[in-house]
């Protein structure tokens, strides 16, 4: 708002913007905190990679959700990795933090490269929540 306001021809800053929105009862569009936050339902999962030698393809996979700025809002990027090569394995954008994007990925990434032994990701709630259960056609070794 500041920016726009200053192409106004008004000079304000960004604290005085932040107040008279406050006032006006508005809010800037940024994601919330706690998108990593786990459900207090959801299956809380060890570590395991602690002290790992990862020595070859398809031993570990790794995945995480960030966020994308866009003039119009967020897109949310989810991306599975294999961590002996680092390569992308599969990718997904979505305009909503729902779990079907990150399943629809990794459906793409175990149709395409096989199973790893171990599969890396945080807690957050499209990582534990329910629709994990759509995977268990796949078996890991």
């Amino acid at each position: 708002m500041k920016v726009y306001l200053g192409t106004l021809g008004y000079t304000i800053n960004r604290k005085h913007v932040r107040r008279l929105m406050g006032h006006l009862g508005l809010a800037g569009m940024a994601p919330g905190p706690n998108t990593s936050k786990a459900h207090p339902q959801h299956k809380i999962y060890p570590y395991l990679l602690r002290g790992l030698s990862i020595t070859k393809l398809n031993q570990v996979w790794s995945t995480d959700i960030t966020y994308i700025r866009l003039p119009g809002g967020f897109v949310y990027l989810v991306a599975m990795i294999d961590w002996y090569s680092r390569k992308v394995l599969a990718w997904r954008l979505s305009n909503t933090l729902d779990s079907g994007f990150c399943v629809d990925c990794l459906n793409e990434a175990l149709l395409e490269y096989g199973c790893p032994s171990l599969f890396n990701t945080d807690q957050g709630r499209q990582f534990t929540s329910d629709a994990r259960g759509a995977l268990a056609a796949w078996h890991y070794d």
